[in-house]
């Protein structure tokens, strides 16, 4: 079975006397450094250019430095940049500076997996990647409930990567709700599923339920309020999350419960299987990392398409109008 890791699996003490770099101030890069910060590590800096970031970090009392001069000063690098921006910063402005005994933390297998990052042999490069928005890591950690976590040992030049990685889990509040043991290429193919293809399948299917029933005669505020802006399907998502994709339907009425039942039963998965199957190949072949790489080349010419023409849809437009009326 996959190990999960808690508290008791993890000892904090290994990273007192180790500097701890954060680069990217982003929403996640924030919420892990105050959490570090709240369990008692002191050692922390940040690595940013002149940005918004830059003056939040200093808000929020940390020292700043350019993300070169952080990395030379670092042992523990966390790589936080978006994806697409990651590759050229890491060859121009850390790899330079990477040492023997370097750890280099990451919170996405994407670039690592596709090959777009190759870090030097002589470091360890571990991935501890909260299962949550940066958001939702700090909140729920202040209210000591702790967030669910991947960790990850893709390269263990020390010796010691998965203990370091687990300290890492538990200094960021990850261990008291479980850190999962994964590879770098689950986390990367799981999350990029659950974007082009299960979120995808479930706007499709509120796509096309709202426009049927637009044809039938409905008017669009009901049927937008029943299909999501009441938030019920959020309040069913989280007791998904706490009881069970089945079990949490005992919260409906028995005529829900039945309707949602008999439905699920009468589905015809077969398209979706398919759907789900040449998504995962696009994954798997690196065929979906090429056209992303090509996209991002083209200055993003077709992904902005894309959303101006969602943006624009009849739902988008039918939305504002339901919610201009009901403020």
């Amino acid at each position: 079975m996959t190990k999960v890791y808690h508290d008791k699996d993890a000892n904090i003490e290994l990273l007192q006397n180790k500097i701890i770099a954060i680069v990217g101030y982003g929403n996640q890069g924030r919420a892990q450094a105050l959490n570090m910060k709240d369990a008692g590590i002191n050692n922390i800096i940040i690595g940013s250019r002149r940005d918004t970031s830059w003056n939040e970090a200093n808000e929020d009392g940390f020292k700043i430095f350019s993300i070169a001069e952080a990395c030379k000063k670092a042992d523990i690098i966390f790589m936080l940049l978006p994806d697409e921006v990651a590759p050229q910063i890491f060859a121009e402005q850390i790899e330079p500076y990477l040492e023997k005994g370097n750890i280099l933390n990451f919170s996405s297998g994407y670039n690592i997996t596709y090959g777009y990052i190759t870090p030097p042999e002589y470091v360890d490069i571990i991935m501890v990647a909260p299962r949550m928005i940066g958001q939702g890591v700090r909140e729920m950690t202040l209210r000591g409930e702790g967030f669910p976590a991947f960790v990850a040992v893709e390269q263990d030049a020390s010796g010691k990567a998965r203990d370091m990685a687990l300290a890492l889990c538990k200094a960021i509040g990850a261990t008291k709700k479980g850190a999962i043991e994964v590879t770098f290429t689950d986390e990367t193919y799981l999350d990029l599923m659950a974007e082009q293809a299960t979120w995808p399948l479930i706007m499709s299917v509120l796509h096309e339920v709202y426009k049927f029933q637009i044809e039938m005669g409905h008017p669009e505020e009901v049927v937008l309020m029943e299909l999501y802006l009441s938030k019920e399907p959020s309040f069913m998502m989280e007791k998904m999350a706490d009881d069970g994709l089945f079990k949490q339907l005992p919260y409906h009425s028995h005529t829900s419960q039945y309707g949602q039942l008999a439905g699920f039963k009468s589905v015809d998965t077969s398209y979706i299987r398919r759907f789900i199957k040449r998504r995962y190949e696009l994954l798997t072949s690196k065929a979906f990392a090429q056209e992303w790489e090509q996209e991002l080349k083209q200055d993003l010419i077709n992904f902005n398409a894309m959303k101006e023409e969602a943006f624009q849809s009849d739902i988008s437009k039918a939305e504002e109008r339901v919610k201009a009326r009901l403020k």
